[in-house]
């Protein structure tokens, strides 16, 4: 295997960036770019921390990521399973990158910055849902943005629910849990009892 190991192999490789996806990055949000976020119900969210990287699935309401101004957003933080590997993370090195998707759409954003955390009262309850405020909100500053291009959507038809794949051909959370656990986890008592405990739980 020949190994890729400078930056002028992988240039001499792939050649030099064109203009176009050079102009599209910007150190703010331009309302083009707004567009996005304010569409957008589902983003991942990638932190680092002295354990390692971490890539972590964000999903609301669309518009749940707040624009509080060109250089800021807002994300609230829902109950989950309490591992919190990316508020960990983001105490101790504040970098972030975002990932984007609108259903439907082939363009994704991107957004890397530095991110912060906090419990204020005000600005919590009001990304409140169903009368639940969050449970904490990250703060990005914004380092860059910029839109990708579609190829990987469209090579992926990802939004084609022609080619969604059928849930029961994958094994469930349980089934993972029982093995994972070696068997201290009931996975078919859990699996039964989670669409229940996920209702009252999620927001």
């Amino acid at each position: 295997m020949s190994r890729i190991e400078t930056v002028e192999q992988l240039e001499a490789l792939y050649g030099l960036p064109g203009e176009a996806s050079l102009v599209k990055e910007l150190d703010h949000v331009i309302p083009e770019y707004a567009a996005f976020i304010e569409a957008s119900p589902f983003v991942a969210l990638a932190t680092a921390g002295p354990e390692g990287l971490d890539c972590s699935p964000r999903g609301d309401l669309a518009g749940f990521v707040r624009i509080h101004d060109s250089k800021t957003l807002m994300m609230p933080d829902r109950r989950g399973n309490n591992r919190a590997d990316s508020l960990r993370n983001i105490i101790r090195d504040p970098r972030v990158g975002l990932l984007f998707l609108v259903p439907g759409s082939g363009t994704t954003l991107r957004v890397n910055g530095t991110a912060s955390i906090t419990t204020d009262t005000e600005l919590c309850d009001s990304f409140a849902m169903e009368g639940k405020p969050a449970r904490s909100v990250t703060i990005v500053a914004v380092d860059r943005v910029y839109f990708q291009c579609a190829r990987a959507i469209h090579r992926s038809d990802l939004w084609n629910a022609g080619k969604h794949v059928d849930p029961k051909r994958l094994p469930t959370p349980g089934q993972i849990l029982e093995v994972t656990s070696r068997k201290s986890i009931d996975g078919t008592a859990y699996d039964k009892e989670w669409p229940e405990r996920a209702k009252k739980s999620m927001w």
